[in-house]
C-alpha cells in the first residue's frame, strides 16, 4: 500500500526506487538497532515509509536526527496515550472536515504523506488507507464552509495535501474558491522536506491559477537543520515567487532538536531561505510516541535561551495543543514577576529586574 500510495500522487518522470517502504530496504541503508528491529515484530498502525530524499539524507548513525524521525523502533507500540488527544474526532462536522476553533477549519484532504512521521499526532487516521478525499466528501465541505461565514481560514491538511494527484487539487482548489472567495487557505505539508521535486512547473500553475481572492499560505514543517536541503529551499521560493509567504512549524523532539544551538541555527536559516519560524510545538500526548517527547520544563528552559539569542522575526511561539480539544495555548516564562509602589516588576532575560509605571 504504502508505495503504491507514494508513486501514485507522482508525474511521469519522479523517481520511487530508493523509497524505504519495507524491512529488507531500510536495511539496506542502516543497521538496525534492536529497538528499531523489535518493532518489525509487531509494527504499528502508523506503516514504514521514507521517501527517496530522505533516504538520501538519513545517516547509519544512531542518533541521526532524520533517522529519529522516520525509522519505528518498538517504543511506539506502547499506546498508553490517546490516538486522538486533540479530540477532533469530537470537532468533525462532515467525515473530513473538522471545526475545532471558531474561525478555522482543517480539511482531512488525504491519509497519505511521501513520509510517515513517527511523531505523528494524526496516527488515528494517517497511513489508514483511507484514501484521498473524494468529489461527493469535498462538496460536502465546500457546502459546510459556505453556510458558516464564521470561518475565514482552513487548513487543507491530511496526510499531505500534494500527495494528491494534480487533478484532484485543481478540484479541490476550484470548488474551494468557488463556496468562498474569501476564504485564507493553509498550504499544511511536509513535502517541500520530504519530496521537493514534487514541486515542478504543472503543480505551480494549477496553484498560481487558483491564488487569488482569498491567499495561499504555505505551512512547512522542517525540524533540523539537515532537511533544509538546496532542493528543499528550491520548492519553498517556487511558492514565494508566487507571492505566497512561508510559515515553518517544528515540532520538538527528543534526539532531534531538543538543543537551543541546533534550534538557533534551524531558525536563522528558515529566516534567511524567507521562512518565518512560526510554531515550535511540543510533541502531542498521541499513543506511541512518548520516546520522542520532551519534558515541558526542558521546553521552557530551550525557549528561554532561544529569546536571549534570536531576533523577534527569527522566533517561534513555544506551544502546546492541550489535550481534549482545550486548544493551543503558548508556553514562556512570565516576565511580569510582581508590582511594588505602583510599578509593575519585570525579569530581563539576563536575570536582572526592571520597573514599569502602571499609568
Amino acid at each position: 500500500m504504502a508505495g503504491a500510495a507514494y508513486g501514485a500522487a507522482l508525474p511521469a518522470g519522479h523517481t520511487t526506487k530508493k523509497m524505504i517502504s519495507s524491512r529488507s530496504a531500510l536495511e539496506e541503508r542502516i543497521h538496525l538497532t534492536a529497538d528499531e528491529a523489535k518493532w518489525f515484530d509487531s509494527p504499528s498502525s502508523l506503516p514504514l515509509l521514507i521517501s527517496d530524499h530522505l533516504a538520501d539524507l538519513m545517516q547509519d548513525e544512531e542518533d541521526d536526527p532524520i533517522r529519529r524521525q522516520f525509522v519505528p523502533q518498538c517504543m511506539e507500540c506502547d499506546i498508553d496515550d490517546s490516538l486522538d488527544p486533540l479530540a477532533e474526532v469530537d470537532h468533525s462536522v462532515t467525515g473530513r472536515l473538522i471545526h475545532r476553533y471558531g474561525h478555522r477549519a482543517a480539511l482531512l484532504t488525504t491519509d497519505r504523506c511521501f513520509s510517515y512521521c513517527r511523531h505523528c499526532f494524526r496516527r488515528r487516521f494517517t497511513g489508514t488507507d483511507t484514501g484521498p478525499i473524494g468529489d461527493e466528501e469535498i462538496d460536502r465541505a465546500a457546502e459546510y464552509l459556505a453556510g458558516h461565514r464564521e470561518i475565514y481560514e482552513l487548513l487543507l491538511t491530511g496526510g499531505d495535501l500534494f500527495t494528491l494527484s494534480n487533478a484532484k487539487l485543481d478540484r479541490l482548489f476550484s470548488t474551494l474558491r468557488s463556496c468562498r472567495e474569501d476564504l485564507v487557505i493553509r498550504l499544511c505539508t511536509r513535502a517541500v522536506a520530504s519530496c521537493p521535486s514534487r514541486f515542478d512547473d504543472e503543480l505551480m500553475e494549477i496553484i498560481a491559477r487558483h491564488d487569488h481572492g482569498g491567499p495561499f499560505l504555505l505551512l512547512t514543517q522542517f525540524n533540523h537543520p539537515r532537511e533544509l536541503t538546496d532542493e528543499s529551499i528550491r520548492a519553498v521560493g517556487r511558492f514565494l515567487a508566487l507571492g505566497i509567504p512561508a510559515f515553518n512549524q517544528s515540532v520538538l523532539l527528543r534526539g532531534v532538536n531538543d538543543d537551543a544551538d541546533i534550534l538557533e541555527d534551524l531558525c536563522v536559516r528558515l529566516l534567511y531561505s524567507r521562512i518565518k519560524p512560526y510554531y515550535l510545538f511540543q510533541c502531542d500526548l498521541v499513543g506511541g510516541t512518548a520516546h520522542l517527547r520532551v519534558p515541558v520544563a526542558r521546553g521552557l528552559e530551550i525557549e528561554q535561551e532561544l529569546r536571549r539569542r534570536l531576533s523577534g522575526l527569527a522566533m517561534p511561539q513555544y506551544t502546546i495543543d492541550l489535550p481534549e480539544g482545550g486548544g493551543k495555548v503558548i508556553l514562556t516564562k512570565d516576565h511580569l514577576v510582581g508590582e511594588e509602589d505602583g510599578y509593575y516588576v519585570f525579569s530581563t532575560l539576563d536575570g536582572g529586574k526592571r520597573r514599569y509605571p502602571k499609568v
